[in-house]
C-alpha cells in the first residue's frame, strides 16, 4: 500500500500512470460492522446506541474485481446518516441487503459476508477497471456517487433510482469507501474537482446529488427562479447543499435551524431569511400523539413575516415525524413537499385536509441517478457550490465521528482521511482554488 500512496502523492501524470503497474495489496484496511453483534445494543433507546462500539477498522480480504467495476484507492471519505444506521442497526440490520444482494449472482456472493465495509462517499484514484470499462482507467482521480445499479431491468433505463436492482453502495452493499480501498461500479465515477483537497472532494457526493434531485431535478421540486424554498436542518450535511443549491438558482430560501450557530452559519452562505426553532420555542407536537396544530399556524405566519406574505412554493423535508405535519400545513396552495431521509422517524402524520383540498403534493426523493449526481459534482467543480465540511477525523476514529452525526453535534459534513496521510493535499488546480478561496474556507468554517 505504501508504494501505491507514494505514487498518488507525488501526483504527476507518470506516478499516477504508473499505478496499473504496481501489484494490488490483497488486504487492506476498512471500517466494518460484525454480523455476529448485530443484537448489541438491543433494549436500548436510539440516543444510547453508541457507533463507537459497533464500528470496528480491521483487515479484510481484497474482493475480486469484476465487470464494470473498479477498485479504487480511497485518500478521503465522509460520514452519512446511513453510516449511522449501519452502525446501530436501526431501522434493521444492513446484513439482510447483504444476504439478498448475494443471492442475486455468483458474481454478488461476495457482498455476503460476516462483515460489513461502510462508507457511502469517496474521493481516490483509481487502481484497476474490470473488463468492459473503457471510460476510466488506472491513475484517474475521482470521486463515487453512492447508486450501485445492475441495469439489467428495462424500469432502470429513465431513472436508474426506480431500477429494481438499484442500491446504495456502502450501505445495501459491502466494500464501501471508509476504508484503504472500495470497489466500485465504474458507473459510479466522476472526476475529482481540482482545485479540492482529498477530504474536501470526498464529502459532498451523497448528500449534494441528494439534494440536487430533491430540489432542482425535474425528478423532484423542480426549483425554478424565485421559488419560496422552506429548508429544514439548513446548516447540516444536506440542508447546506440545499441552501446553495436555492441561492445559485435563483430561488428564495427561509432556512431553519436550531441554534443561534447555526443561524450564524446560514447567514455565512448567504441565506438572509432564517428561523431558529428552538429560540422561537416551536413545539410542534403537544405529546407523542398529538401534533399541536396551532404551533403549525404560529410557523407559517413566521414565514409570512420574513418573505413579505407568500407561503413556501417548495419544502425541503427530511427530519420527517417530528416536522412533516408542519411542512404538509405551510407550502402554499399547489405547492410541493419534497421528502427523503426521516432522521427524526419514519412514520409520518399530517392532516390530508391541507393537503387534498389545496391541492398540495408529496413527492419522495431517494439519491440521484448519474446523470443527476454528475450535474451536482459539475457545480461543485466550477466552483458555484462549495463542500461545506466541519471536520475531519483519521480512519481509526470514524466511530467517533459517526458518533458526533448521530448526536447531531456536528456541522455540515464530517470527513475521514483513508489513505491521505494529512488534510490539505490532492489540490492539482491552484489559479481555480485562488479564485474561489474565499468562500471555499467560509463554507470549510461551518
Amino acid at each position: 500500500m505504501q508504494e501505491i500512496l507514494e505514487a498518488i502523492m507525488e501526483g504527476s501524470a507518470d506516478s499516477l500512470a504508473a499505478l496499473a503497474d504496481l501489484p494490488v495489496p490483497d488486504h487492506y484496511a476498512g471500517v466494518v460492522v460484525r454480523k455476529d453483534e448485530v443484537g448489541m445494543f438491543e433494549g436500548l433507546p436510539i440516543n444510547a446506541k453508541d457507533p463507537r462500539k459497533s464500528l470496528h477498522l480491521q483487515d479484510v480480504p481484497t474482493p475480486e474485481l469484476g465487470p464494470g467495476e473498479a477498485l479504487v484507492a480511497v485518500l478521503a471519505s465522509a460520514v452519512n446518516y446511513n453510516t449511522v444506521w449501519t452502525s446501530i442497526f436501526e431501522p434493521l440490520s444492513t446484513f439482510g441487503f447483504l444476504e439478498r444482494y448475494g443471492r442475486l449472482s455468483e458474481l454478488a456472493r461476495r457482498h455476503d459476508l460476516p462483515y460489513h465495509v461502510v462508507g457511502s462517499d469517496l474521493s481516490g484514484v483509481v487502481l484497476r477497471v474490470g473488463a468492459g470499462v473503457t471510460k476510466w482507467r488506472p491513475g484517474d482521480e475521482v470521486v463515487a456517487h453512492c447508486l450501485s445499479v445492475e441495469l439489467e431491468d428495462p424500469q432502470g433505463h429513465d431513472d436508474t433510482m426506480l431500477d429494481p436492482q438499484q442500491r446504495i453502495w456502502g450501505f445495501e452493499t459491502n466494500f464501501g469507501g471508509l476504508a484503504q480501498l472500495a470497489l466500485v461500479k465504474s458507473n459510479q465515477l466522476m472526476p475529482k474537482p481540482a482545485h479540492l483537497t482529498w477530504e474536501e472532494a470526498g464529502c459532498p457526493g451523497l448528500v449534494n446529488s441528494t439534494a440536487y434531485r430533491q430540489l432542482v431535478s425535474h425528478n423532484g421540486a423542480a426549483m425554478k427562479q424565485g421559488d419560496v424554498v422552506l429548508i429544514w436542518g439548513a446548516s447540516g450535511g444536506l440542508g447546506s447543499y440545499a441552501t446553495q443549491l436555492a441561492l445559485n438558482g435563483g430561488a428564495i430560501p427561509v432556512c431553519v435551524v436550531s441554534s443561534p450557530v447555526k443561524a450564524a452559519i446560514c447567514r455565512r452562505m448567504g441565506a438572509g431569511l432564517v428561523i431558529d426553532r428552538a429560540s422561537e420555542g416551536y413545539r410542534f407536537w403537544a405529546d407523542e400523539r398529538t401534533q399541536d396544530q396551532r404551533e403549525w399556524k404560529r410557523f407559517g405566519a413566521r414565514i409570512r413575516e420574513l418573505t413579505g406574505g407568500e407561503d413556501p412554493d417548495i419544502v425541503f423535508e427530511h427530519p420527517g415525524r417530528e416536522t412533516f405535519g408542519a411542512s404538509v400545513y405551510v407550502v402554499k396552495r399547489g405547492g410541493t413537499v419534497v421528502t427523503c431521509a426521516s432522521t427524526s422517524g419514519f412514520w409520518h402524520e399530517y392532516d390530508n385536509r391541507y393537503l387534498w383540498m389545496n391541492l398540495k403534493r408529496i413527492i419522495g426523493s431517494h439519491f440521484a441517478n448519474y446523470r443527476e449526481a454528475w450535474e451536482a459534482n459539475r457545480l461543485i467543480g466550477k466552483g458555484l457550490i462549495h463542500p461545506t465540511l466541519s471536520r475531519t477525523y483519521p480512519l481509526a476514529e470514524t466511530g467517533q465521528a459517526a458518533f458526533d452525526v448521530h448526536r447531531n453535534t456536528h456541522q455540515g459534513k464530517v470527513g475521514v482521511l483513508c489513505l491521505a496521510p494529512t488534510e490539505g493535499l490532492g489540490v492539482r488546480d491552484q489559479q481555480l482554488r485562488q479564485t474561489h478561496l474565499e468562500a471555499i474556507n467560509r463554507f470549510r468554517s461551518i
